[in-house]
């Protein structure tokens, strides 16, 4: 069965930063593109960033760039979103995401394969 477990999540200040984990069974991990997702309340799930299989393989939502990295470790089948100069609209539930292809562009939420039970993150100003 296949699995995405988030962690990581919680409360930062404006400024502040945080870290999230996404630990991942082989199948859902393996030659996939990892991304990670988020959503706010009242608002559709948007796309924060994804990594593919290859390395080098990242790109990321617009408002998020030079802020927000994510990485993955294929040995440990983990992906991580390392958030820095966090802002109040940063906060919402942040989802863990695969889709079954190396390197995967879509941003699309249905266009993933696997999904995470989210993580809340809340940034105060």
């Amino acid at each position: 069965q296949v699995q995405l477990v988030e962690s990581g999540g919680g409360l930062a200040q404006a400024g502040g930063s945080l870290k999230l984990s996404c630990a991942a069974s082989g199948r859902a991990f393996n030659r996939s593109t990892m991304g990670w997702f988020r959503q706010a309340p009242g608002k559709e799930r948007e796309f924060v960033a994804a990594a593919g299989w290859v390395r080098g393989g990242r790109h990321y939502l617009n408002s998020v760039k030079g802020r927000f990295t994510i990485s993955r470790d294929n040995d440990k089948n983990t992906v991580y979103l390392q958030m820095n100069s966090l802002e109040p609209e940063d906060t919402a539930v942040y989802y863990c995401a695969g889709k079954q292809h190396p390197y995967y562009t879509g941003t699309s939420a249905a266009g993933y394969d696997y999904w995470g039970q989210g993580t809340q993150v809340t940034v105060s100003s």
